[in-house]
């Protein structure tokens, strides 16, 4: 997975269900999307829920695309089994994953996922169908799961011609393809302004290069000393018995981080804690409650991350130069 990399992503429910043939499981499954989106801070440029099967064009974060869409399937199926009290697979598989590496196959992707519903027979023009991000594109959903700007952004500068294009790009693919009548009007209240985007997210460059922080393969000891360093706490403190509400604040910080962003694993890190690695991943589901609620926690957590990349190098060149020195005391 490439930081700030573009990706197209689908599954499909085992045996073939068309769970999302009700709407109301379709719901569940945007709100489940929408909270990890939340949670996880992804861009999303497109997305379709059809009756047996799901597609969200996405841009990834520091968060691991595995970890976000484990998040998102996982949560999903636990609900739906506990409500419908059935076990076993919801999904056919683990997702799938396609990388969208040139800004013109953006576009065509996005034209793809949207008109699914049209191609399937389900409407007449994608405006007709509800589970999908057209309507949002188009201006129409006061609380889009899309980051409209960055969806739209592929078609043009702003708002206007970027719908006329989007919709152009529609119609084209709709007439080749021989589906669908029209598509919606763009709306009459919409006005003209300039798309913004957030150039500070981790991106992919021309060169195909991540913009996303450089993180040098740490082992699980290297990692809690480096962190504990720039955090300015004591290397003993994670894994002592101190229950006080920094010590706790800090255990969340190192764990998230680590396992999040670092490539740590729970296991690892609660061997070199002298934890159970069920404590270790509870430390992280609270990181992720409190990134969720908590904005100064959010922060802390991408200030000891990005300050760990700035300092890494050289302190790991401090840390193995200790070693030697550490193992012979």
């Amino acid at each position: 997975m490439i930081e700030g990399g573009l990706y197209h992503v689908y599954n499909r429910f085992a045996r073939g269900e068309d769970l999302f043939g009700d709407p109301e499981e379709a719901i569940r499954f945007v709100e489940w999307l929408r909270w990890v989106k939340d949670r996880d801070g992804f861009v999303v440029f497109a997305w379709c829920l059809m009756s047996n099967h799901f597609h969200v064009v996405l841009r990834a974060t520091s968060v691991p695309l595995s970890r976000t869409m484990h998040a998102v399937q996982n949560g999903f199926s636990r609900e739906f089994n506990r409500r419908w009290r059935r076990t076993g697979p919801v999904w056919q598989s683990r997702y799938k994953a396609k990388l969208v590496d040139a800004q013109e196959y953006l576009a065509q992707v996005i034209t793809y996922v949207h008109l699914n519903p049209v191609r399937a027979g389900l409407a007449q023009e994608p405006g007709d169908y509800t589970f999908s991000g057209h309507r949002e594109l188009m201006g129409k959903v006061r609380s889009p799961l899309c980051d409209v700007d960055d969806g739209l952004l592929s078609f043009g500068e702003t708002t206007r011609s970027a719908r006329r294009a989007y919709a152009a790009s529609l119609k084209l693919a709709m007439r080749e393809e021989g589906v669908g009548e029209q598509v919606d009007r763009l709306p009459w209240w919409s006005r003209d302004r300039t798309l913004e985007t957030d150039d500070a997210r981790s991106h992919v460059d021309v060169l195909g290069r991540s913009t996303g922080l450089e993180r040098p393969q740490l082992d699980p000891e290297q990692y809690i000393t480096l962190a504990c360093d720039v955090l300015g706490v004591d290397r003993a403190a994670p894994g002592s018995r101190r229950q006080d509400c920094d010590t706790a604040r800090t255990r969340r910080l190192i764990a998230a981080c680590g396992i999040e962003r670092w490539e740590q694993r729970a296991g690892a890190l609660a061997a070199v804690l002298h934890k159970h690695p069920v404590v270790v991943s509870r430390w992280v589901g609270e990181a992720c409650r409190l990134k969720k609620e908590d904005g100064r926690f959010a922060r802390d957590l991408d200030v000891l991350d990005r300050s760990m990349s700035a300092t890494a190098k050289e302190r790991l060149l401090e840390l193995r130069a200790r070693a030697p020195h550490d193992e012979e005391s």
